[in-house]
Order: structure tokens, then sequence, then C-alpha cells
């Protein structure tokens, strides 16, 4: 009955819902195409059936997943995979990430029609979904047909299990539809089995957002971009920043300047609609700059703007130190794990609340600098410019918590093996 209301009600914000996705158009145009795979309906032709289903919600998600995925890819490489996402941010790293390794669709709008049809359509032997995306149409969908659903990386914060439990019948409906879940910890496996999943359903693996390995490709690349800034010292890098927080990172630039003439801000927006919002930013500030894309020699700019996707991982190695972003504003911050897996210090703004199951034990470890405003940056930049010895504690304590904590995705391989038997 609650999945019964959770339908109407859905049905009939609908209309919102649609005009929400063609007005982001207006920013990302890809938006308004292959509009017919949000309603289920795939060129079934074209896609492999019985495959595993991995749902990655975007970027991030999809980031955090490949080692996981290609690992799967090597553990069953006679099983198709098909990767989902909801945005096509995420489907261009999809791209980027396993080269047409992998099957694409989007992730159909959660209506009873559309799950159904995109379920009959594909046919999966497994979906796997990364973090919390709990959709109830498709997890009803999902066990009718008895097909496993798997929560991986799976975590649950306070304030989502408060909001949860205002729907428990809803939410209780969708615990029964999970057939295994995959808790970061403790915490977030007690929280599932408040909201009523099976105790027996779940078991701890960590995070797979820690197993990052810097593979020879991904080093000979790091080495390319250090040659093309070797003009350049110091330099540091804001990744994954927002509207709000450029300028304010930019005035902080200006201000290192005074102090580091030479110095280079490699500036890496969120979202590729910014770029050019972003460059024109930089040029109202004054400074020189140079786009990535175009940067074929070498780099004499005061600022190097990142306006190419996926490579912001590589871009923490050339770095001395990194800002994190979406943590000056309201946006709850963004994964430090992969600068930080690179031995260098990391920065991060008080806005932390999307990765609370990362940032107080990295805090705590002494590999992370948190500043409650921009103006703090600065005083921390110099430090760390000034020290060389203090930088590189910093970024050696963050390095060996991101070690301390691998392991994850072999815990999540047995998962998903107990289940393709």
């Amino acid at each position: 009955m609650a999945r019964f209301f959770y339908s109407v009600i859905l049905y009939l914000l609908s209309p919102l819902i649609l005009l929400h996705l063609w007005l982001r158009g207006n920013k990302a145009p890809e938006y308004r195409k292959r509009w017919h795979e949000r309603f289920g309906f795939i060129a079934s032709n074209n896609i492999k059936k019985n495959a595993i289903i991995f749902h990655c919600a975007s970027v991030g998600e999809v980031v955090a997943a490949t080692p996981l995925i290609k690992k799967v890819q090597l553990t069953y490489p006679n099983s198709p995979i098909i990767i989902t996402c909801n945005s096509p941010t995420g489907t261009e790293q999809i791209k980027r990430s396993f080269s047409g390794t992998v099957e694409h669709v989007y992730l159909p709008l959660d209506f009873p029609c559309a799950t159904r049809r995109f379920i009959k359509n594909l046919k999966p032997k497994m979906i796997c979904i990364l973090e919390t995306e709990l959709w109830p149409n498709l997890i009803a969908q999902s066990k009718k047909q008895n097909i496993p659903v798997i929560l991986l990386n799976a975590r649950l914060s306070e304030k989502s299990l408060a909001g949860y439990k205002k729907i428990a019948p809803l939410s209780q409906s969708m615990m029964q539809g999970i057939t295994q879940l995959a808790a970061h910890d403790q915490n977030d496996a007690a929280r599932f089995i408040e909201l009523g999943l099976d105790k027996h359903k779940v078991v701890t693996t960590g995070s797979i957002k820690f197993d990052i390995k810097i593979s020879q490709n991904i080093s000979e690349k790091v080495s390319r971009i250090k040659q093309q800034l070797i003009q350049k010292h110091p330099i540091w890098i804001a990744g994954s920043t927002h509207p709000g927080e450029n300028e304010l990172l930019l005035k902080t630039h200006q201000a290192l300047l005074k102090s580091y003439p030479n110095a280079l801000l490699i500036l890496v927006p969120r979202h590729p609609e910014q770029f050019d919002k972003v460059a024109d930013l930089i040029s109202s500030a004054n400074l020189s700059f140079q786009r990535k894309s175009s940067l074929s020699d070498s780099c004499t700019s005061q600022v190097l703007l990142s306006d190419t996707m996926g490579e912001l991982g590589i871009l923490y190695g050339a770095a001395q130190c990194a800002f994190i972003g979406g943590s000056l504003i309201e946006r709850g911050g963004h994964n430090p794990l992969e600068a930080s897996a690179y031995g260098i210090p990391v920065i991060t703004g008080p806005h932390i609340l999307n990765f609370l199951h990362v940032y107080p034990e990295l805090l705590k470890a002494q590999g992370c600098l948190k500043v409650d405003s921009s103006e703090q940056i600065i005083t921390l930049l110099q430090q760390i410019f000034s020290d060389e010895s203090y930088g590189e504690n910093l970024g050696r304590k963050g390095a060996l918590f991101v070690q301390k904590n691998q392991g994850a995705i072999k815990k999540t391989i047995e998962v998903i093996a107990r289940h393709l038997k």
C-alpha cells in the first residue's frame, strides 16, 4: 500500500520531474537526449541480456566504483556488465573509464511501468546499487522477478535515517526487497537494521573509495603533466569546485601570489557547464590562465583551468597541496581520498556532510586540515609551502590513512560472488 501511494505521488509530480530535466538541459543539453531510456525503453537488440547491472548515480559514484567493476570484469570475463547512471556527466565518465568494455543506459525514472519495462527488456542477472540510491519500484520489480538486489558501499547518516523513518512503511518495504547489503561500517549497518533490514543480510566491508591504486599508466600521465608545469612552483589544486566557491579561491590565489609570484593554481570545476563561466571569472580577477584542453607545451600562467573531464585524479598528483571543493559553500564536500593517496596535504572547508564517513577519521589522523573560511586557506598554504617538512608530514599521514583502510573491493567481490553462484 505504501508503494502504491508513493507511485501515485510520483505520477502526480511527473510533469515537474520532466520539467526539471528539461530545464537542466539549458546548462547541459545532453539532459534533453535519450529520454526513451528514462521511461525504460531500451534498444534491447544492442544490449546484452543477463548482465550484471551496476547503478552509479553520477560522476563520484562512477569514479569510486571503477576499480571494483574492473575487478569484476577480470573475475567474471564471460558476464556482460551494464552501468546505469542518472546524469550526462556520469555517462561521460563511464565512457572514459571503460572505453566501450561495458554497456551503458540511463536508469529509468522510478515509475512502476518504467522499471517493469527496464527489467523485462534487460533481464539482468543481478542489480548492484552503489551508495544509497534506494528506488522503491526498482527494488520491488527486481524482487518480483527474483533478481538479486545488492547495495554496495552502503552508508546511511543519522539525518537520512530520520528521513526514511518518516516514511517507515515504504522504507520497510524497500528493506525487504534488498538481497544483501555491504555497509561502510558497523554504524551504517546498525542504521539499516534499525530501518527494517534483516541483520542476516548485512555485512561490513569498509568503503571501496579507499581502494585507490596509482597504476603505471596514471603515474606516466602525472609525470607528463609535471613536465608541462615545471616552470611553476609552488602548485596547489582546487578540485571539484562550485559557483560561489571559485571566486573565493581566486582571491586566495591572488593573495598567495604576493608571497609566491610563480605560484600556480590548478582550478577544476565540478561540472563542465561551469568551464566557460569560470574562465570569465579568472579574466575578471586579472589573472593569466591557460586551459588544460589547449595546454600543449608548458604552463606559464597563474591559473591552469581544467576544462576536461576525468583528469582530476591525475591532476592531484601534479600538486603540492589540494583543496577539496564543495566545502566552502553548503554542498557537503567531495572525496578527499584521491588527493590523499598521492601523499599531499589536503585542506577542506567546514561543509563536509557528504563525507562524514571519511573526514572525521582523516582529520584525526592529521592528514587533512579544516578551515572555516577562505581567508584561513592562505595562511595554511603559506605554512605548507614555507615549511617543506610540515607539508610532507601531513601528506604522509593522509596516504597512510588511505592505505590502512583498503581492502573493501576484495570483500565486496566476495559478496557479489555469493549471489552469482
